[in-house]
């Protein structure tokens, strides 16, 4: 296999969202909707990924910017996640996401990187990207789910025959913050909150979102409901200069005074999905903030994992990403 070179495709570049979704509708299986590129390019050139044609939305001015309205905070799918880390909108009544955007690989990478592909990813399952015929890939084994596989960064819940994660770092922002996701195909405009938006193996075990061939996400919308807000967002990765989130955590928390009257939170790294932590919220909600709550906030967050050979460092670290959540938000 011929690594690094891409295997020739057809790129079509339409200037306007309704062309661009009767290119996907044309195309079908064999069209690839392009974002920024940075995950798909790896597909191409690893020759495991190969479309027929390539749909390249960089040209449509209306899927880039921010606009605010007085019912939510609409970002375009192509808005760079450098604009994202630096909108002075966004630093100021949600944060949270600024914070994620901020962490994803490196400063040269969300100069290009935009929201959407961020969130649309692929899982970096190392047996599934080197094409292996995994569960996945439409095979019938998971070789990390073995007892010879190398699975450290693989998941701690919601296994259902792949074990692989969401390497995403705003996705948990996204869920944290009740976002709504805006989706466009040739039947018209749906939404879906971020929490239906993601779908595991035990939905689909061939794709991460509920985007079908045809599929585009056009926005992401944050309610007003949650500006102002009180926000956490941590990552441990392996490397901080540019690397996948072993575990990260999002939190969202209304606040009276000490008292927790309302809190979202979620984690990628450790499912499928950006998992929400229900437990915990349950947990803290209706409870002062202080060390005793976040501490047992802390050790709910890892309630019903099912660690595999190599990633029970995944409990501790959960546990005190959540406890810090907590705490220190």
């Amino acid at each position: 296999m011929f690594k690094d070179m891409m295997p020739s495709f057809e790129l079509l570049m339409p200037s306007d969202l309704g062309n661009a979704v009767q290119l996907a509708k044309q195309q079908g299986e064999g069209g690839w909707i392009l974002a920024g590129g940075n995950d798909s390019l790896d597909w191409f050139k690893d020759r495991n990924k190969r479309p027929v044609a390539i749909i390249d939305l960089a040209g449509i001015d209306s899927l880039k910017g921010i606009r605010e309205t007085p019912d939510y905070l609409e970002i375009g799918a192509l808005t760079t996640l450098t604009e994202i880390e630096n909108n002075p909108v966004i630093n100021e009544k949600y944060k949270l996401l600024a914070d994620a955007a901020a962490k994803v690989a490196s400063p040269q990478i969300r100069n290009t990187g935009t929201l959407g592909g961020n969130i649309c990813q692929d899982t970096r399952c190392w047996y599934y990207r080197s094409g292996v015929d995994c569960y996945r890939a439409g095979g019938d084994t998971c070789y990390a789910d073995t007892p010879e596989g190398m699975n450290r960064e693989h998941c701690l819940f919601g296994a259902d025959r792949c074990v692989a994660v969401s390497p995403s770092d705003t996705a948990p922002a996204l869920v944290a913050l009740d976002a709504t996701m805006v989706v466009v195909n040739s039947e018209g405009e749906k939404t879906y909150k971020a929490e239906e938006f993601f779908v595991g193996p035990d939905v689909e075990i061939t794709r991460m979102t509920v985007l079908k061939n045809g599929d585009i996400l056009t926005a992401v919308r944050l309610p007003a409901a949650w500006a102002g807000a009180t926000f956490y967002f941590e990552k441990v990765a392996d490397r901080n200069s540019w690397d996948f989130p072993l575990v990260n955590v999002a939190a969202a928390m209304k606040l009276n005074g000490d008292i927790v009257e309302d809190i979202r939170i979620a984690s990628s790294g450790i499912q499928c999905i950006p998992r929400r932590l229900t437990v915990v919220e349950e947990v803290v909600r209706g409870n002062p903030r202080n060390e005793d709550t976040a501490k047992l906030a802390g050790k709910s967050a890892s309630r019903g994992a099912t660690p595999l050979n190599f990633n029970h460092f995944k409990i501790p670290l959960l546990e005190n990403l959540v406890t810090r959540a907590i705490r220190d938000a």
